[in-house]
């Protein structure tokens, strides 16, 4: 029952104490959880950037819809997803799974050839939809991290992707923002959800079953 009690204590915050830190140790897990999520294929078509410049927040928060909240979180984790599916990705991937595996390379070959045949015509928009649907997975398990070690976080959607893009250059990466989780520590004086309940749809509401 630990995940549940854990969800069950987190909440989006929003509002956070500027001058309180979360520990590099309890980010590095956070990361970390984030790096261990799975993925479609196993391709981890995206990269997770942790920004805790002061002055880089202040510039990605122009375009947030709660600002402040982007300024004064401790650290903000940027999912980034490829702008689109390569071949070279598709087998820089595999490469790296079979030589860590200690398998000839090419092992995944017929398997790769299908990726690609689906992905490549693809128009890149299209390709972008499935990367980016990837990183929900992360921010989701990043989150559940952050709730164990009892950590303030948010997810985010509400900010400018095409600022985000721009000031950290992403398109040179080949990846595009995708979403957003702050992570601090709550002001209890300003967090003004803080002390409301939880409220999520009833069970009975939200599960359908076929048995």
């Amino acid at each position: 029952m630990a995940l549940i009690e854990n969800l069950q204590w987190r909440y989006a915050v929003k509002a956070y104490d500027p001058t309180k830190k979360v520990s590099q140790e309890n980010i590095d897990k956070i990361v970390e959880a984030a790096r261990l999520a799975p993925t479609s294929s196993g391709l981890q078509p995206f990269k997770l950037l942790v920004i805790e410049n002061q002055d880089l927040k202040n510039k990605l928060s122009e375009g947030a819809l709660n600002p402040e909240c982007m300024r004064e979180a401790s650290h903000i984790l940027i999912f980034a997803a490829w702008d689109r599916y390569t071949e070279e990705r598709i087998d820089t991937v595999y490469d790296f799974t079979t030589d860590e595996r200690g398998l000839p390379r090419g092992r995944f070959g017929s398997y790769t050839d299908k990726l690609k045949s689906i992905y490549l015509p693809e128009e890149a928009e299209k390709n972008f939809a499935h990367t980016a649907r990837q990183t929900y997975i992360a921010l989701g398990l990043a989150l559940a991290q952050a709730a164990e070690l009892k950590v303030d976080s948010t997810p985010v959607e509400g900010f400018d992707n095409a600022l985000i893009d721009e000031i950290l250059e992403l398109n040179k990466f080949g990846l595009k923002s995708v979403s957003l989780m702050y992570v601090g520590v709550s002001d209890p004086t300003r967090d003004w959800i803080a002390p409301m309940k939880k409220v999520r749809v009833p069970r009975e509401e939200f599960v359908m079953e076929f048995k």
